[in-house]
């Protein structure tokens, strides 16, 4: 392939990932949330978190860069087909289908550096790795802070629940765990606080 085919086509790849940038995360659109989060700005956050893994807190061993290259490639797909959720109409089996054909269009475009992003985006969709079901339990997590950062801002505890509800017991890393927990006391405090100023 000539040098100019090959340019091409990697400029095609960072067009179709820099929409990401731009796409709104469905979920949060749906919960009427005024500038809410891009796709970009979620796995962002998830890459990040996999800095936070130390020898104090990472008792297996995680491979960081191999979570983090995972966090960085899992909702990649989601600039071809937009942000799919079970409230959008399609089915998981159409929503993975979907998602499979996107990616391997992207592997396409960027040749031995595509092939390494399909297989670590298998990897997180089948879950066959620690890694992968670490950058799982990053997904909830960073989702989960992110509606609660929401009802802070709106001063609207409890507001975004359903998010809450749906992760709740489906962390499994300790680090994660801990994290959860943490994030949970601080909701409840909040709850508290509003209600006594409704009260005051």
């Amino acid at each position: 392939m000539s040098l100019v085919i090959e340019n091409t086509k990697i400029l095609e790849f960072l067009e179709l990932v820099g929409r990401l940038k731009h796409v709104k995360r469905t979920g949060w659109v749906l919960c009427d949330i005024n500038e809410c989060e891009s796709i970009a700005g979620h796995m962002y956050r998830m890459g990040l978190m996999t800095f936070l893994l130390t020898e104090e807190n990472n008792p297996t061993n995680l491979d960081r860069f191999r979570c983090l290259q995972i966090a960085l490639v899992h909702d990649l797909a989601e600039c071809i087909v937009g942000d799919l959720t079970p409230h959008c109409g399609v089915s998981p089996e159409e929503k993975h289908r979907r998602e499979d054909e996107a990616m391997k269009k992207i592997a396409e475009l960027t040749g031995i550096a595509g092939d390494r992003m399909y297989e670590l985006y298998k990897e997180y969709e089948n879950q066959t790795s620690p890694e992968a079901k670490f950058a799982k339990d990053l997904d909830r997590y960073d989702m989960i802070l992110q509606a609660f950062e929401y009802e802070k801002r709106e001063k609207a505890p409890k507001k975004l629940q359903e998010f809450f509800t749906a992760t709740e017991g489906r962390f499994n890393h300790p680090f994660i765990k801990d994290l959860v927990t943490e994030l949970y006391r601080q909701r409840e405090e909040f709850e508290k606080k509003s209600l006594l100023n409704d009260h005051a």
